[in-house]
């Protein structure tokens, strides 16, 4: 029996030797594979306001917007972007949820402002007194927006793969009660109401999110002493040349706000 034990020893160590390197190669292969990520939503996650869309001229999907940088800091990341300038809870659901498989699995999207009108409710105020239309609208809030943005995050969950990180993002403050160009015709009671709009709007989204099962970020404190007119802006004033550039995130306000809001939460 002596006569083979140099071949049973052989064998034993080729056979640990082939484990060995299945273990390695599985582990490299885990560090290799990045998130299968979806980027949902509207003209704030698109990344209108950064004045580039190279990616998408229609849709103004920019290579400055959030999810962009995050793929890019992320290798192997697998990225699915199909956030949509003027896209409502409808758009994502009828437009943007087959981009979410049961491999996704990581999901962002910035969802509700156009269901409101929100930046066209603040650009109107330029050219008219806005404050009943804000009032009526803070008002109405629930009704417009629960059923809705209710649909979406359960739509989202059950396409993504178990397990998945949905987040939704929020919307900032757009003003400081400040005066300059980039709030031109806007009064300070106009700009009031139109940011207590943005925190009924950020508490809503907060509580469906908790209540459906995804996880909701504020963006209102991380962009604060940054709105319009601040002395380092995250968000474009009034652009007469471009009115759709007009009070949204620029490239500071992706990669300094939204960028940041979302790697705190994925790493």
């Amino acid at each position: 029996m002596n006569t083979f034990a140099p071949a049973r020893i052989i064998r034993l160590a080729a056979a640990v030797l082939v484990i060995v390197v299945a273990a390695a190669v599985s582990a490299s292969a885990g560090r290799a594979a990045g998130a299968v990520y979806a980027a949902l939503g509207d003209s704030y996650s698109s990344g209108v306001g950064t004045g580039s869309y190279t990616l998408d001229s229609a849709c103004k999907r920019s290579v400055y917007a959030y999810p962009y940088l995050w793929a890019q800091q992320h290798p192997g990341t697998s990225l699915s972007f199909v956030a949509c300038s003027g896209a409502k809870t409808s758009d994502l659901l009828s437009r943007q949820l087959s981009a979410v498989t049961p491999t996704t699995t990581l999901v962002t999207m910035t969802i509700g402002g156009n269901d409101i009108g929100f930046a066209n409710l603040i650009y109107q105020c330029t050219l008219s007194d806005c404050s009943a239309a804000l009032d009526s609208t803070k008002a109405n809030l629930t009704n417009t927006l629960v059923p809705a943005v209710d649909n979406v995050f359960n739509a989202v969950k059950s396409h993504a793969a178990l397990g998945a990180k949905i987040i939704v993002l929020g919307y900032p403050h757009v003003f400081q009660n400040t005066s300059c160009f980039g709030d031109l015709g806007i009064s300070s009671t106009e700009q009031s109401k139109a940011n207590s709009l943005a925190d009924a709007l950020d508490t809503l989204l907060s509580q469906r999110a908790q209540l459906d099962g995804v996880t909701y970020q504020s963006a209102i404190g991380k962009f604060t002493g940054h709105a319009v007119c601040s002395s380092s802006a995250w968000l474009n004033g009034l652009n007469l040349f471009n009115t759709g550039e007009s009070y949204h995130p620029n490239k500071s306000g992706h990669s300094s706000g939204y960028l940041s809001l979302l790697t705190g939460l994925t790493g």
